[in-house]
């Protein structure tokens, strides 16, 4: 009997050693799994794709988020308002009930002093702005995304209502690319002269030719004494950057940036030598 007990608790020893030993091993198994699945799993993304493959991909990440097509890109030509298309969407604001001093739509008697002063006045006030006796007309009515050629048209389509006979302009023709660009600003001489008088009348004659704000008359010697005084150095340093004195204001290039150092100088010189 002690023998038989004695063989069962052998076994039972030797199967608690087994299950221990196969419960021992199982994690062990479980971890070395883990890790050669890992390094497996590393080195095949480590391998080089295909060409075909890795071209793919590149293209996909240097791909651009938006692109455009050639023909959605292309610009639409732009045509420019008629005279009546602008005064109606801009001008009439004022001119149609003559606020501000405004001469109103078809009031001849309204017109009649503002027709004398001519088409390429006007055509100055309107572009640049004007300050009168009556009123203030701002520079393109207020709307700067107005073209020259549309003001233009404006200006003459309301001036033709009120008594006048201007000719509203037509678009001028593209200047061809070959064309030099110092055939349009000579570099000095009586070239300079023709270029600063161009600009004058194109920016200056806002203020200087009839000396309003301050500004010095055009071919006035006596108002433009002090000014010459100065020498021409500041006089273009002036003109460049803008000034404040006693009499008035000198804004930078005239309240035109788009006038180049060259255009601003050359119109400087030109109204000196008006006074010469």
């Amino acid at each position: 009997m002690s023998e038989h007990h004695s063989e069962e608790r052998g076994k039972t020893t030797v199967g608690k050693f087994l299950m221990a030993v196969v419960g021992g091993l199982i994690p062990v198994l479980i971890v070395v799994f883990l890790i050669t699945k890992m390094v497996f799993d590393t080195h095949e993304r480590d391998l080089p794709a295909s060409p075909a493959v890795e071209a793919t991909a590149i293209a996909q990440r240097i791909k651009p988020v938006g692109s455009a097509s050639a023909a959605a890109g292309a610009a639409a030509p732009v045509t420019a308002k008629t005279g009546a298309e602008v005064v109606k969407a801009v001008c009439s604001a004022c001119h149609a009930v003559g606020v501000m001093g405004a001469p109103k739509i078809g009031n001849k008697a309204d017109w009649a002093p503002h027709i004398k002063k001519g088409y390429a006045t006007l055509i100055q006030h309107a572009l640049h702005g004007f300050t009168g006796a009556k009123g203030t007309m701002p520079a393109k009515g207020g709307d700067p995304r107005l073209s020259d050629l549309e003001v233009e048209r404006a200006v003459a389509y309301m001036a033709d209502k009120g008594g006048a006979n201007f000719k509203a302009p037509e678009p001028k023709a593209a200047a061809t690319a070959a064309a030099p660009a110092a055939a349009a600003k000579p570099a000095g001489g009586a070239g300079a002269l023709t270029l600063g008088k161009k600009t004058f009348e194109g920016t200056c004659i806002a203020c200087h030719g009839a000396g309003i704000a301050g500004a010095p008359k055009a071919g006035n010697k006596t108002a433009w004494a002090p000014h010459v005084a100065k020498g021409k150095p500041t006089l273009y340093r002036h003109a460049l950057h803008g000034f404040t004195g006693k009499t008035g204001t000198m804004p930078a290039k005239g309240g035109n940036p788009s006038l180049s150092d060259a255009d601003v100088k050359a119109a400087v010189d030109y109204m000196l030598s008006l006074v010469k």
